[in-house]
């Protein structure tokens, strides 16, 4: 009696290897990058340099992070951007004038620790604001989130009748002269905000992949519908990665107003874009149910360094804006051609096992 043994269709193996490419094709953008400006752009290898553009990328993975899991179940989060200038203002606002108690006479000044978490506690606010829209009053995540990129701007604008805070040095008196620091400052010869995306990096990762939470974001994101039917709480999953984005834009926010010494509402315009463009090169899905936080990284280095590296060549800003949008839409075609391709392996391996 002989053993019959599936057949394995012809051209298998090319396809298999062509899907490998595709799943690989961040990492592969990112070492095309570095290759081209090492040669095409001076000093673009430079320790200060490389210092420099880390710092750049680690705003926008910070924003990237919470986007992957705002779009893994199936939404998308437009205010990012203005949580960052929000954010910014609340901060700048806080260092230089406290807060004013008019019925007692007096002014309240907070050190940095209390500062950074009122802001962090005002990016988590806008966060919720999303996700009420969207669990309870089923707002498109489109709109719900577009609402608030103008309501965040417009609060931004206010706080300051649109002027700049600035000289945000601190006082020493009020415990703030640190704050300069969480910008500006090192630990071990890292700069601290690279130090803060390791470790956010690190937890949202561990989050995704080793957490019940984790694992009803993805199921989320592939089916809502069975989701909910499986007892999962769909309604909190999604309120908790809004109010995740919205933590990750409040530290940027606090990020950039330190290193700035200063705060201007207009912070984080189209900040929202770049992270888009990272999560998605990253292999995120925008239909949702699939996204790597370690890709999301991956995508925002690409992104940093295309950035930084077309403004070491001279390219000008508007053809980095077209740049970037090409970018964007090159990775979802190469996402919807990836998803048609693991199909066709899929039902390949189905028909080889009825055979």
């Amino acid at each position: 009696m002989t053993a019959a043994h599936p057949t394995v269709p012809a051209g298998s193996g090319d396809v298999s290897v062509a899907l490998l490419l595709l799943k690989a094709r961040t990492f592969i953008a990112l070492f095309a990058v570095i290759a081209f400006f090492s040669v095409a752009a001076p000093n673009f290898l430079s320790a200060a340099n490389l210092v420099i553009m880390s710092e750049h990328v680690a705003l926008n993975a910070f924003l990237a992070i919470g986007m992957t899991f705002v779009i893994v179940t199936g939404g998308i989060d437009l205010s990012v951007g203005s949580i960052v200038g929000l954010c910014g203002m609340v901060a700048g606002y806080l260092v230089l004038n406290g807060v004013a108690i008019d019925p007692l006479g007096y002014t309240v000044f907070f050190n940095t620790a209390e500062i950074v978490v009122i802001t962090l506690g005002v990016g988590v606010l806008v966060g919720v604001v999303n996700g009420l829209l969207v669990t309870r009053l089923n707002v498109a995540p489109f709109i719900a989130t577009l609402g608030t990129l103008y309501v965040a701007r417009g609060l931004a604008l206010l706080s300051s009748d649109g002027a700049t805070f600035p000289n945000l040095r601190g006082s020493a008196e009020w415990g703030t002269a640190s704050f300069p620091f969480i910008g500006a400052g090192a630990v071990a010869g890292v700069p601290v905000s690279i130090w803060l995306l390791v470790i956010v990096g690190c937890g949202a990762a561990y989050l995704a992949a080793r957490t019940p939470l984790g694992r009803a974001i993805y199921a989320v994101g592939g089916n809502e519908r069975a989701a909910a039917l499986s007892g999962l709480r769909v309604n909190r999953t999604k309120m908790f990665v809004y109010m995740f984005s919205g933590f990750c834009a409040a530290i940027v926010g606090l990020i950039v107003s330190s290193q700035l010494v200063a705060s201007h509402p207009a912070t984080g315009e189209t900040f929202e874009l770049n992270a888009i463009a990272a999560a998605v090169l990253g292999g995120t899905s925008m239909s949702g149910g699939r996204g790597r936080i370690g890709g999301t990284i991956v995508g925002a280095f690409v992104i940093g360094i295309l950035s930084d590296g077309l403004v070491m060549m001279g390219v000008s800003s508007f053809w980095q804006t077209v740049i970037k949008g090409l970018v964007i839409i090159a990775a979802v075609v190469v996402d919807q051609f990836q998803q048609r391709l693991q199909q066709r392996i899929a039902l390949q391996r189905q028909a080889a096992l009825g055979r």
